[in-house]
């Protein structure tokens, strides 16, 4: 009996540590990457495909030009509260400290320079699809906006998602950076880049399951709570538009049949809005070419 016991603690022991290793929070490394020199005007048409001052900035359009990305912006969810955090260039209160390899990190591994895991609250979901070069840019774009030192609240959260070694879990299940859509051609392959990867349509347009993981199998076939629509399906079986209405509505907030954005929405269009038409006409490609999804 005493064996028998020994055996299972020694197995049970190895089994968390296992789950320990295989969900610990691994940041970039400098060394892993290659010397790359970030372009800030390159950097800016990332920023608005991104929408980051969606979330981390004052919202609509005096945001995207004039953007102070102090964070504090409160996001109500299933889950909780999440507090959204200045990533200004204060190297203290922001993330003006961090180099390549700390953005990187965070946008393509949802951790921290420091070996913290972030909640999936941020996108970094859709992110991790985004190439360096551009995060490059990005990071050099974020060095020409002004500092903040505002200190943003903590989430508000219960104790069961409060544990952030349990979100090394939700990423081992969650976290590809495998794209979805096929793209046959260099145009559609484009428009799924900007769609999939940096805008991240689908963290709104598409369902999640009960662990707030997307559901690859509904891909932008909309949201709904309560009843309500939270954002629409963009497949083809709901989304019947021409590619030249889809890239107006981008441009302007309006639909075909004269209906304007939501608030959530005008922050996307405030930002993406502003691209070169050619992305915008890419993005409607993309969409066009989904499977359509009733």
């Amino acid at each position: 009996m005493g064996r028998v016991l020994t055996l299972f603690v020694i197995l049970l022991a190895g089994l968390v540590g296992l789950a320990l290793w295989l969900t610990r929070p691994v940041p970039l490394s400098p060394s892993e990457l290659p010397q790359i020199t970030g372009d800030a005007e390159a950097g800016r048409r990332i920023f608005l495909a991104a929408g980051c001052a969606s979330c981390h900035g004052d919202g609509g359009a005096e945001a995207q030009e004039h953007p102070l990305l102090a964070g504090g912006r409160r996001i109500e969810t299933s889950f909780g509260t999440f507090v959204t955090p200045n990533i200004s260039t204060d190297p203290v209160h922001g993330i003006g400290a961090y180099d390549l390899a700390g953005l990187a990190s965070v946008l393509t591994r949802g951790v921290t320079p420091d070996g913290r895991h972030l909640y999936p609250a941020m996108p970094y979901a859709s992110y991790a699809r985004m190439e360096l070069q551009d995060i490059a840019d990005l990071g050099a774009f974020l060095d020409t906006l002004p500092a903040s030192d505002a200190d943003t609240a903590p989430h508000e959260l219960p104790l069961a998602y409060s544990l952030r070694r349990s979100i090394g879990l939700w990423k081992l299940r969650y976290l590809d950076d495998r794209f979805v859509g096929a793209a046959p051609s260099d145009m559609v392959e484009r428009g799924r880049y900007l769609v999939e990867a940096l805008g991240h349509c689908a963290e709104c347009h598409t369902p999640r399951d009960r662990f707030g993981g997307l559901d690859r199998t509904r891909w932008m076939a909309g949201t709904h709570a309560a009843g309500q629509v939270i954002a629409p399906n963009i497949t083809p079986a709901a989304l019947d538009w021409e590619i030249d209405q889809i890239v107006w509505y981008l441009e302007s907030g309006h639909s075909p049949r004269g209906e304007t954005a939501s608030r959530e929405m005008e922050e996307v269009v405030a930002g993406i809005g502003q691209l070169p038409r050619e992305d915008l006409e890419a993005i409607a490609t993309y969409l066009k070419g989904l499977a359509p999804i009733e």
